[in-house]
């Protein structure tokens, strides 16, 4: 039975929500699926932030129409598509879409969008090989946490070296003037003896 044109507007309005919730787009062909093995992606979608929605294609369209974040999608809108949505764990929805993809082996990932750019197979693969929010997160902790200690030891540094410097200034200063007053000394007696022959 085909939607009234309000039921329309409200997919429309309802897939403008998420999307406008969600930092990644995978469009799939979800072709050969069947309804047991959609609800099955849907529920191991869920743990991951991710909604899993099946629309037509047109809808989506005009969902995406002027939003130069999610434009790109349109080039994958062909055939019988299912939308997953990730509004949170980016690396762990495609991981668990992939999954998903081996034990059917019915599905194919057309592409994906995120930041306003489209994206093949590969380059989603390589989302999955970044460090994580947290990872990142945990990584610029480390680093400013190594500075204090790091400036702490540079600084106690500081003082020892000078006072071995200043503590050498005599030394050298000593070494200084004796090489002077031996070169003076070796040069007067250069000349007594010249003087003497």
């Amino acid at each position: 039975m085909s939607k009234t044109l309000e039921e329309k507007k409200e997919i429309v309005a309802e897939l403008k929500e998420i999307l406008s919730q969600s930092q990644l787009a995978l469009v799939i062909d979800y072709q050969g699926l069947t309804v047991a093995e959609i609800s099955d992606l849907r529920r191991r979608m869920r743990p991951t932030g991710t909604v899993c929605k099946k629309a037509k294609n047109t809808l989506m369209q005009i969902a995406v129409d002027g939003d130069t974040k999610w434009q790109p999608m349109t080039e994958f809108l062909k055939g019988s598509s299912v939308f997953l949505l990730v509004q949170e764990d980016m690396k762990a929805a495609i991981k668990t879409y992939q999954e998903f993809q081996k034990v059917t082996k019915k599905t194919e990932l057309r592409g994906a969008v995120f930041d306003g750019q489209a994206l093949n197979e590969a380059e989603v693969k390589a989302l999955t090989e970044l460090p994580s929010k947290e990872e990142l997160m945990a990584r610029l902790a480390g680093g400013l946490k190594a500075i204090p200690t790091k400036l702490a030891v540079g600084l106690n540094a500081v003082p020892t070296k000078l006072a071995v410097g200043i503590k050498e200034v005599p030394a050298s200063l000593v070494r200084a003037i004796k090489a002077v007053s031996e070169k003076e000394d070796s040069q007067v007696s250069e000349k007594d003896d010249s003087q003497a022959a």
